[in-house]
């Protein structure tokens, strides 16, 4: 029994160094072995659960470098000090990471490439729960670098909020809308809508006296469709409207309409003859009231003669109507006291 339980032993022993063997043969081999590391560190505002130390820091799924310290910003540089819970950089997580710039390529100083847009973010290895540090350029317009009241022991690279920060920022901000909405009161409002169209459904109320006002209406004009006999009605129009085509195409019509046509020729020849017509008159016209003139000058004086003639004869006439005597025989002998 007992030289039983030695070989099991034995096995074991060996079955766990190779084990062990095989574990650092593997991480010999495939580990992120950093020859030329440079230090950064970045602040995180929200939990950084699931990222331990030795975790990776890649650059959009290459592999740079790896996290060395995690801790509190509190702790780090204010010491001893007193903490003022109402600011926001007391309870800041530091992430500090070795960054292989062999790997990188020639790049500028950091501050260039924070202003271009690298930021850092947590990110998380699929359905296992480990998180690493993942870099990348964003809109420095929209994560713009804020200063620190401290003075940091390596470069910054400021950090922006994981993707998974951003879905809960959003849902809980959703969530605080919804909790703004007084449920009550809608349905409050709800129920006395429902009761208000409810009373007006009910008998005698608005809305059933509108719909029985419409149902009479349809039924009238239904009744009114009926005695309209709009099958009869159709069929005379359309007598009508074959009796139209008839007329119009007969040949009446075709006579009357070519004798207009030929009108509107004659009428059109006689308006453009009409101009030297006009002109013709002007002239005329005009020659009638030089010669009426030169007459009226002509006859002026033989005009005012028989004037003076009519006159002195009206004169005689007037005379010998009363002294008939007088103008035969001369005028009566004057009297003896006109002596």
């Amino acid at each position: 029994m007992t030289s039983g339980r030695g070989a099991y032993l034995r096995v074991g022993l060996l079955l766990a160094a190779g084990l062990a063997l095989a574990v650092a043969l593997a991480l010999f081999l495939g580990g992120n072995r950093i020859r030329h590391g440079r230090t950064f560190e970045s602040y995180f505002r929200e939990s950084v659960q699931g990222l331990e130390v030795g975790a990776p820091v890649k650059f959009r799924g290459v592999t740079l470098g790896q996290v060395t310290d995690i801790g509190m910003v509190a702790a780090l540089y204010f010491g001893d000090e007193s903490l003022d819970l109402d600011r926001d950089t007391t309870r800041l997580v530091f992430v500090r990471y070795v960054i292989d710039i062999g790997r990188t390529g020639h790049l500028a100083d950091t501050a260039s490439v924070v202003r271009a847009g690298l930021r850092a973010r947590l990110a998380s290895q699929g359905i296992t729960g480990l998180a690493y540090i993942e870099l990348d350029f964003v809109d420095p317009a929209h994560f713009p670098l804020k200063p620190v009241p401290w003075t940091p022991e390596y470069d910054i690279i400021p950090s922006v909020p994981s993707t998974l920060a951003q879905v809960q920022d959003a849902a809980q901000a959703l969530l605080a809308k919804i909790n703004a909405i007084d449920i009550v009161a809608i349905g409050q409002s709800a129920q006395r809508l429902l009761d208000d169209v409810h009373g007006q459904l009910a008998a005698g109320g608005d809305a059933q006296q509108a719909l029985a006002g419409t149902a009479a209406l349809m039924a009238s004009a239904r009744e009114a469709v009926e005695r309209a006999d709009l099958p009869g009605l159709t069929a005379e129009l359309r007598a009508t409207a074959a009796g139209l085509r008839g007329v119009v195409g007969g040949k009446q019509v075709r006579d009357m309409l070519a004798a207009s046509t030929r009108a509107a020729d004659r009428l059109a020849d006689a308006s453009g003859k009409l101009p030297a017509l006009v002109t013709a008159l002007e002239t005329a016209v005009r020659r009638t009231t030089l010669g009426a003139d030169d007459l009226q000058a002509d006859f002026a004086p033989v005009l005012r003669d028989a004037r003076a003639a009519a006159a002195n004869l009206r004169d005689t006439t007037e005379a010998l109507r009363r002294y008939p005597a007088g103008v035969l025989l001369g005028a009566p002998p004057p009297r003896e006291n006109d002596r």
